[in-house]
Parts: structure tokens; sequence; C-alpha cells
């Protein structure tokens, strides 16, 4: 079942799952691979841009991209250290910077003069001061890590930014700091490590858009997670197949072609830029 509330506190209900009945088997062999979430969009959105990714094309960063992880960083902390006061909030947000490589290397690249930091960090306080107005009632824990060897030679990455409850009332929540965008597919795979992980399905997966507003929800069910990872699996032997014969997987044009690190030479991509430039 699909909601668009963000309903924390409610009764909890159990819900049954046989972790052994699902499984992620890859038919074609090859190297060790790691999927995470994000790759695992970007492949859905765009085959060959996945592909791009797995060779160790990312792109750019971006002001964009800085101002959300330094935010999530923000909204780890008031969660487990509690609320940052206004005077020292940007001491604090200087404190993150200097303690996350990912953050400084990211600072360091895009080059910021002091007045832009600046800047960077006021969006990061708008967005915290809308973050602390969304229910945070039995939060859990902060940026859950998952690395899980889902099958021979293929790992399952990913972070859940934010766990809510216990047992079988188990919310897990992601912050966007942008627009909402299609958060299922994403919100599912995070409900697929968790299941392989405490061999339990969460009882909701929710996206929750901090600077809109905007809030995405789902019960997982069995099926829905099962049939999730047989597309981890497709997916999979689609990349090794690619690499196997040497030839580039479908491109597919959207709105992520803005930003995309093969967008030269790429005409899928030129025409959707053109149009959503027009």
């Amino acid at each position: 079942m699909v909601t668009v509330s963000c309903l924390f506190g409610e009764s909890a209900h159990v819900y049954c799952f046989d972790v052994a009945m699902t499984r992620i088997v890859p038919t074609v062999p090859g190297d060790q691979l790691r999927v995470s979430a994000t790759a695992f969009m970007t492949f859905r959105q765009c085959p060959q841009r996945a592909n791009a990714r797995f060779q160790g094309y990312f792109g750019d960063p971006t002001v964009v991209s800085f101002v959300g992880s330094l935010a999530h960083q923000i909204f780890k902390r008031h969660l487990t250290d509690g609320p940052i006061d206004v005077e020292e909030f940007e001491m604090v947000c200087r404190q993150e910077m200097g303690k996350s490589l990912n953050l400084g290397n990211t600072l360091v690249q895009l080059g910021l003069k002091p007045s832009e930091l600046r800047g960077v960090i006021a969006q990061v306080r708008d967005l915290y001061e809308r973050f602390v107005r969304v229910p945070q009632d039995e939060f859990t824990a902060a940026e859950v890590m998952f690395e899980i060897e889902a099958a021979e030679a293929l790992t399952l990455v990913g972070q859940i930014d934010a766990v809510f409850g216990e047992g079988s009332g188990v919310r897990l929540v992601d912050w966007k700091t942008g627009a909402l965008g299609e958060a299922e597919g994403q919100l599912m795979f995070y409900a697929l490590l968790w299941a392989l992980e405490n061999d339990q399905l969460p009882q909701k997966v929710m996206a929750v858009s901090v600077k809109t507003g905007e809030t995405f929800s789902s019960e997982p069910s069995g099926d829905a997670v099962e049939e999730l990872a047989l597309e981890v699996g497709a997916m999979v032997d689609e990349l090794r197949t690619a690499w196997i014969n040497g030839v580039e997987l479908t491109r597919r044009g959207g709105p992520w072609c803005e930003y995309c690190p093969i967008l030269d030479g790429c005409g899928e991509g030129a025409a959707t830029m053109e149009v959503l430039s027009s």
C-alpha cells in the first residue's frame, strides 16, 4: 500500500517475511560487483549512465550536491546530539566539513570562496529550520550502513538516513534536500537491504523532502521485495554481458542528463537537454 502522508507513531503491524525465499542470483559470472541504491536507480533511469558509474565516471561535484551532503550531516547531528543553536550553526557546519573526508575533498574541488561558503551554510541553515519541523518521535538510529553479500561476487550496499521505531514497527526514512522525485525504487532497495539483514520487512519506508514538505510512503510487501531482488539480478546480468561483449547499454534521456558525466556525444542526452531548455 502506498500513501502520501507522514504517519509517525501509528500502531505497529506484524509483517511476515521469509528471507530464504528472496534470492539475487545473477546467471552471468563476473568479477566482484558492489551495487548501491544510487547505482540501481541510475540503471533504471539510463543503463548506459549506470554503466559509466561502474567504470568510475561520476561527473564533477556541484554546489547543489555539496549543500545536500552537508545538510544530511547536520540532520544526523541533530538526531543524535540534539538541536543546534542558531549562534553555533556556522561553527557546527564547519566542524562537520572538517570531520568528513568526502565533504572536505568536495569543498576543495569546488574551490568556494569564503563569501560563497557562507551562502552555502545559509542554504543548509534554511533546510535545517525546515527539518526540525518534521515529526521525529521514536527515532532509533541515523545513517545506518549496510554491506551484504547477496550472491557470489555481488555485494549490496546502502545507507539509510534514519530509522524510527523497533521490531515489526520499524520505519525507514530517506531525507531529500530537493524535490521528492521518483522515490519508490530507492525505498524498496532499502527495504530489501533491511529484510536481508534482519529477516524482517520494515513496516514502512518513507521519503521526505525537507525542502518542499512532500512525502512518499509505502508499506513493502514480500512479493514486492522479491520482485526487486529479481530486478537487481537482471541488472547485474545485463551489465556483465555488456562488459564481456564490449557493447554499450541503452541510453535514456531525462532530467538526470543535466549532470550526466557522459552527456557529451550522447544523442539522447542532447535531445533531452534541448527539450528541457526550451
